[in-house]
């Protein structure tokens, strides 16, 4: 019996569930990590605005925190900018940029100082030649690409019969984001772990202030550990419907 579900991926309707159990049981693990993904990703703004409130003891921003750190590691050719939006930081390994948003780049807070000193660790990270960085850049390009066809690929496929090579091409692109996601996350939480480290090792926080620091930084983790599993779950669904096509 086919079931009808209505559920939207982001990408298509997905109607039926399935003809058999795992393509039924996929769906309601996928169920489960998507509400999973959307309270880490609630606890993340709600850690961070906690946080936020709580001065630090230094009195730096989460601008001097990172020209602080990148002195101290002897970078000199990393520029720092604000950028708009909240939790929108990042570093752009290709312009070397350490992009803090409004929220970090001129505030004291423990939070801002320590998501500024994150995304110092991914410069660090560049610097060394961190070999899941490498990888996650190298892949980029094909990992959005597999992000925004993969799944369409696959639902021409199945629509069309004469297209349906198109069914591997889109699990081959989208299992690229799958792996993207994947390689993230020992780049994420290795970031954050320098992170921790660097900002007791420079007195940057105190050490009363490190437990909130790894809150905030722990909170971020889980953001992306759910979405590496809903990107997951994604790929075995799209080799799930591959193989009751063939």
């Amino acid at each position: 019996m086919l079931l009808y579900s209505g559920y939207y991926n982001g990408y298509g309707y997905d109607r039926y569930l399935g003809e058999d159990p795992v393509t039924f049981v996929l769906f309601i693990v996928l169920m489960v990590v998507t509400v999973i993904s959307l309270i880490a990703s609630s606890s993340v703004k709600s850690t961070f605005r906690k946080y936020q409130k709580m001065q630090s003891r230094s009195g730096m921003t989460g601008a001097d925190c990172a020209a602080a750190m990148l002195r101290y590691a002897g970078i000199g050719d990393v520029t720092i900018r604000q950028v708009p939006g909240e939790l929108t930081d990042h570093y752009n390994p290709n312009s070397r940029e350490v992009c803090l948003s409004e929220s970090v780049y001129g505030s004291t807070s423990v939070a801002a100082l320590g998501v500024a000193a994150h995304e110092c660790g991914h410069v660090l990270q560049h610097e060394e030649g961190y070999v899941p960085l490498s990888i996650r850049t190298a892949i980029l390009p094909v990992a959005n690409i597999g992000s925004k066809l993969g799944y369409p690929l696959v639902v021409i496929g199945l629509i069309i019969g004469q297209f349906d090579f198109l069914i591997d091409v889109g699990i081959g692109l989208f299992a690229a984001a799958v792996f993207f996601q994947l390689v993230t996350l020992p780049v994420e939480f290795d970031a954050s772990a320098r992170a921790v480290k660097l900002t007791q090792q420079y007195n940057i926080l105190i050490p009363e202030e490190k437990p909130y620091c790894i809150k905030v930084l722990k909170a971020a983790g889980m953001t992306y550990l759910a979405s590496a599993a809903i990107a997951v779950v994604q790929l075995l669904r799209l080799m799930s419907i591959k193989g009751r096509r063939r």
